[in-house]
């Protein structure tokens, strides 16, 4: 395996016993393509020799059967998955009855945009959007070297007095809890607990769980969705 990384064996030995030694990412890209690491792996090798892991390649606009699956399951409540860059990808039933009918890849933070993005008909909007842009802000400093999330910013604080007032705060907010209340045109206002993980094997992906809050009986009101 040495040879075919081209490192030799005393090194790479001393690699596995967690000497300090000095090594470059090209050398550890190498030990990984020969032993076929997969991004796990390679990230955990990168940590034993004292760097950091590379970022991952950002998730196609697919959303695996399982994870489908899963959302599908949580019925009759809503649920829906986002990709790193908070563009909706996939939704249950249940997100469709309550937002209206979502378009993949539109974003969450599309709110901010006057009657456009499938959350801006969301109650108090304005007191939730400093959380929001504030969790957005930490999700981008997780993938420094993509500069898609430059672009989204760019965007909307072209758009937004709103959006570019709250980004230049600074303010970071990492958390996977939260609300969500909605002005439904026929069933009023809904209120959720939101909860919100990353799927290990696909990072890039967020699930979003909707469950509503003691009182509210969202199966009555939104015809049994």
């Amino acid at each position: 395996m040495a040879a075919l990384a081209g490192i030799g064996l005393t090194w790479y030995t001393w690699l596995e016993q967690g000497r300090r030694i000095s090594v470059t990412t090209a050398v550890l890209d190498a030990v990984g393509r020969a032993l076929r690491l997969d991004a796990a792996e390679r990230a955990h090798l990168y940590r034993l020799a004292g760097h950091v892991p590379g970022e991952p390649p950002a998730q196609r606009d697919v959303t695996p059967e399982s994870v489908v699956r899963v959302v599908d399951e949580w019925l009759p409540n809503p649920a829906y998955v986002l990709d790193r860059h908070w563009r909706f990808l996939y939704g249950n039933r249940a997100v469709h009855t309550v937002f209206g009918d979502v378009r993949a890849t539109e974003s969450c933070l599309d709110g901010f945009l006057p009657a456009d993005g499938p959350f801006h008909h969301m109650r108090d909007w304005e007191a939730m959007a400093p959380s929001l842009v504030a969790e957005f802000r930490a999700d981008a400093a997780r993938y420094p070297g993509d500069m898609e999330f430059a672009r989204i910013v760019a965007r909307l604080s072209r758009r937004s007095e709103a959006f570019a007032g709250l980004w230049a705060r600074q303010e970071v907010k990492d958390t996977a809890l939260g609300t969500k209340r909605v002005e439904h045109p026929s069933a009023g206002y809904l209120r959720f607990d939101r909860t919100t993980f990353r799927v290990v094997d696909h990072p890039d992906l967020r699930i979003t769980l909707l469950l509503p809050r003691p009182g509210t009986d969202t199966r009555d009101r939104l015809g049994g969705s």
